[in-house]
């Protein structure tokens, strides 16, 4: 039991880097589209939403 809860520990702690690390990587490119005046897409319960450089939040593409 003890070597699978060493594991599971060191699973664990993987995963939670990894999830630090990807949710940084994606506030930096959020950052980094508003900077650009890109809008940033986010999809949620199937729609898709844009928020716009100024802070807008709208369902219309502003790609159009």
């Amino acid at each position: 039991m003890k070597g699978n809860l060493s594991k599971d520990l060191k699973l664990y702690q993987k995963a939670a880097l990894f999830n630090r690390l990807f949710s940084r990587a994606v506030k930096d490119a959020q950052e980094n589209n508003r900077q650009k005046g890109i809008a940033n897409v986010y999809s949620f319960n199937g729609k898709t939403f844009y928020e716009l450089p100024n802070g807008e939040i709208t369902t219309e593409s502003p790609l159009k």
